[in-house]
């Protein structure tokens, strides 16, 4: 789960659900539910055909991250992605590289770009994390630095790393600093484990922070929440409740 992912320790993974259903099953699943909005995410090596398997079930409907670079970026696009979602290639010595991110925005466009921005607490500060978030950059959560790189993509990903995955409740403090913020949208992600904290975090944004439930969902092995009551509640072409395969 995430804060426990790593490419030098596979003890150290926690899986806490492994789905019989192949990645396009939930793509398809989302499409008739019309769950805008969702991604995929590659969290490590030998995901590519996965990857492609629900992008070509679902043309238009998701989202692409992990690995993502100039190079591939618009292959990506091409095998059916909406958006493709990058971190670690936009960060060089732990800050952004803005060659690097004016050069992406040329290749695909800014509404074809998302950057994910998850983050770790350190110190009282919410710092960038990079490499399957493990790495910390010096670059931290502000309203300044939200400003500076809206105008290079669609949306900002952050995922709240250390509660990805424990159902245990959001990151309260990261959700107050998003909510003061009036630009982009933001979909936030980690340790939804209730109505309670969904209906916090449309309070703490006023509306306009979009979610991410994963490991709390009955069909991803979770006893929390129920996909068909959350599908019912925010579907129909709305974004507010982006589940990922």
């Amino acid at each position: 789960m995430g804060g426990s992912l790593s490419d030098t320790d596979e003890q150290a993974v926690q899986t806490n659900f492994e789905s019989g259903h192949p990645p396009e099953w939930f793509a398809r699943l989302y499409h008739d539910d019309r769950l805008d909005g969702g991604h995929v995410i590659q969290l490590g090596p030998g995901n590519r055909r996965a990857a492609e398997a629900a992008l070509a079930a679902w043309p238009g409907g998701l989202q692409l991250g992990g690995g993502v670079n100039l190079e591939n970026a618009a292959q990506w696009i091409d095998a059916g992605a909406s958006a493709v979602i990058v971190t670690s290639w936009v960060f060089h010595d732990g800050a952004v590289d803005m060659d690097r991110l004016r050069r992406l925005r040329q290749r695909v466009g800014p509404e074809r770009l998302v950057l994910d921005l998850s983050c770790r607490r350190k110190e009282d500060r919410y710092y960038i994390v990079t490499d399957r978030w493990q790495t910390f950059t010096r670059e931290c959560i502000t309203l300044d630095l939200l400003d500076r790189l809206a105008p290079f993509c669609s949306e900002y990903l952050i995922h709240a790393v250390d509660v990805e995955g424990r159902c245990q409740g959001i990151e309260i403090r990261l959700m107050e600093l998003l909510g003061q913020w009036e630009g982009l949208p933001i979909t936030y992600a980690g340790g939804i484990h209730s109505q309670a904290a969904i209906d916090t975090i449309e309070h703490l944004g006023d509306g306009r922070i979009d979610f991410t439930v994963g490991s709390a969902l009955d069909i991803f092995g979770g006893d929390q929440l129920v996909y068909r009551e959350l599908a019912r509640r925010y579907g129909a072409g709305r974004s507010d409740t982006p589940l990922q395969p």
